[in-house]
């Protein structure tokens, strides 16, 4: 590659770099502002909030990781992410396989109706949720936050699982029905195999979206013994209001296992969102 090819390649690409570092700032500055102000205290945060912390105060992070409040609702917020997860891959890759290998009257209709429900706002359901999960005695519990998180996450992920089933060759189902296979063991021990980088892909999506929902547990979770993080940072905001520092401390503790899971995470979902268009 020439010179003046390598020169007008950047200036063609100048944009995006710019766009690029333009995105990270704006992404990246609270994050650095969060963590490096928890190492203050309120004077530093008054005095120099964009400085470095001088000196350094481990004790707002300590303080947070010794309250048993903070353990709790980071267990309850894994286990409501992991259980919801679960329900959400597991049923939609069922649904999706049937609307991606199977022929049915109605079929595309069925699909169309599972697919409208991403334009169905969860704010517009929740009065008549709290009315029903009342009815049926799950407020206060996880199943309360667990089964409408999974009822609003399927529509997403059954189009994303029945648009990558699609793509699998149908010879590869007809190798296997000859080898004997019938069509629930095709789906579990080759369908799925084949389709790990998707399944990690809305995996991803699912856990962080359970992760971050705060609405719905705000609705159903009126004790705090199934509270999860993201309504704790609001609670410890309003008990600690004038402890700016030690609110961050919490804040970037409550962030922390989100950003190391994507981080592990990142390759596979970059992975599945991109293998849907490279398959013939």
């Amino acid at each position: 590659m020439s010179v003046n090819t390598a020169r007008a390649k950047l200036l063609r690409n100048t944009g995006f770099y710019i766009a690029a570092f333009l995105g990270t700032v704006f992404v990246a500055t609270p994050i650095l502002f969060a963590l490096l102000g928890g190492f203050k205290d309120n004077q530093q945060l008054r005095e120099s909030a964009l400085g470095l912390p001088n000196p350094w105060h481990v004790g707002n992070y300590l303080d947070v990781l010794a309250d048993g409040t903070f353990w709790r609702q980071l267990f309850n917020s894994v286990f409501i992410a992991l259980v919801t997860t679960f329900i959400v891959v597991a049923a939609a890759a069922a649904v999706a396989y049937v609307f991606a290998r199977f022929q049915f009257r109605g079929r595309e209709g069925l699909f169309t109706l599972f697919a409208a429900g991403m334009m169905f706002p969860f704010t517009v359901a929740v009065l008549p949720l709290f009315i029903i999960l009342r009815t049926f005695e799950m407020l206060n519990s996880p199943l309360g936050v667990i089964l409408p998180q999974a009822a609003f996450g399927l529509p997403l992920t059954i189009i994303i699982l029945r648009s990558f089933f699609r793509q699998i060759p149908g010879e590869v189902e007809e190798a296997a029905t000859i080898d004997g296979a019938g069509p629930w063991r095709f789906f579990l021990q080759i369908l799925l195999p084949m389709s790990r980088p998707v399944i990690a892909t809305v995996s991803v999506l699912a856990l962080v979206g359970s992760w971050n929902s705060y609405l719905l547990p705000l609705v159903v979770l009126s004790k705090p013994t199934w509270q999860t993080l993201p309504l704790g940072v609001t609670q410890f905001q309003g008990e600690y209001a004038t402890e700016t520092a030690k609110v961050l401390a919490f804040v970037m503790l409550a962030m922390l296992p989100a950003l190391i899971f994507y981080a592990f995470a990142e390759r596979q979902l970059i992975s599945g969102l991109t293998s849907g268009g490279t398959k013939g």
